[in-house]
């Protein structure tokens, strides 16, 4: 082969190509959503139920929320309810910003007596009146009320916990479908890395899994036949509002970041989609220098990348 040949560049869809995976990745996902087992929320919901059956019992319905300090705050679980009576729920991370806390670890809080009631002092500003009417006005629950917010307060966290197991899976299962792919097309997985320069990535028939490429994360490094590096994004969207953040403010700003960084010539940035997106954000990530690839067609991908053997110009020196 000429050692001057052209780099294979990455596929560019239509518009008219871009809809139609769309809407096969929109009824994979309609299949997925409504074959799941509804167990997994009604587990989830059993045993947040508990957790604040036992936070109400410990702090008298609410009523000695403040007064227990550090002592309801002794698990993760526990503090997790806590941060779901206020309305809207508090994250972690806000609750820390908010109060002042370098640490939510129980051992921390229960060092410090101050910083326990900080964090307690905020959520009760925030309590949320619709659920818990009977904290501010000082009086003891009616059996309904007290009913009413135990079976709210768990449904938003067994709702949200839900959500969070499909979000993390759903990613986990995308980046396990992409390596078998590579697997299959006979790249070697190699180990994790910090690569400062696109020297440090895996080198021709190699890949590894999330890896530091400059300084941006990428969910998988591949290294393509011809030398140049492929930082892949694993992106799963449950609705087109949802796309921008996970397509178009977090993959294509990368693709932004590491072709500036390191040039076209070595970098080609991709990102695997799985689920609900907008055809807007879709030309939009193409445009800004993404290639688009779909869980449901791991053949383009390998098809692309068999390509860049066939003419691997100029090799970088290792």
């Amino acid at each position: 082969m000429k050692a001057d040949a052209p780099l294979a560049p990455p596929p560019r869809w239509s518009t008219d190509r871009l809809e139609e995976d769309l809407q096969r990745a929109v009824e994979r996902f309609r299949v997925e959503r409504t074959t799941e087992p509804l167990e997994r929320y009604l587990s989830e919901f059993a045993e947040r139920q508990k957790v604040f059956e036992s936070l109400f019992q410990r702090t008298k319905d609410l009523a000695h929320l403040r007064r227990l300090g550090a002592a309801i705050l002794d698990s993760k679980e526990m503090q997790e309810a806590v941060r779901y009576l206020a309305g809207p729920p508090i994250s972690e991370d806000d609750l820390k910003t908010l109060a002042s806390a370098s640490s939510m670890s129980p051992g921390v809080l229960a060092g410090d007596p101050n910083l326990a009631i900080r964090v307690l002092d905020t959520i009760v500003l925030a309590l949320d009146r619709q659920r818990f009417p009977w904290v501010l006005q000082e009086r003891k629950p009616t059996a309904s009320e007290r009913s009413a917010a135990l079976l709210a307060s768990a449904a938003l966290v067994a709702s949200k916990r839900v959500e969070t197991a499909r979000r993390n899976e759903g990613k986990e299962a995308q980046e396990t479908l992409v390596c078998q792919a590579l697997s299959d097309a006979g790249f070697e997985q190699v180990e994790s890395r910090m690569a400062r320069t696109h020297l440090e990535a895996p080198g021709p028939g190699e890949f590894c899994r999330e890896s530091q490429l400059g300084t941006r994360k990428a969910d998988l490094l591949v290294g393509l036949w011809d030398r140049r590096v492929l930082p892949i994004e694993c992106k799963v969207s449950n609705s087109a509002t949802n796309s921008i953040k996970r397509l178009n403010n977090d993959a294509a700003v990368k693709a932004e970041v590491w072709r500036k960084d390191f040039g076209e010539l070595n970098v080609v940035p991709a990102a695997v989609l799985a689920g609900v997106f907008h055809i807007r954000h879709l030309v939009e990530a193409q445009h800004r220098g993404l290639a688009v690839f779909w869980a449901h067609d791991m053949e383009s991908l390998v098809n692309w990348i068999a390509t860049t053997k066939e003419g691997k110009g100029r090799p970088r020196t290792r």
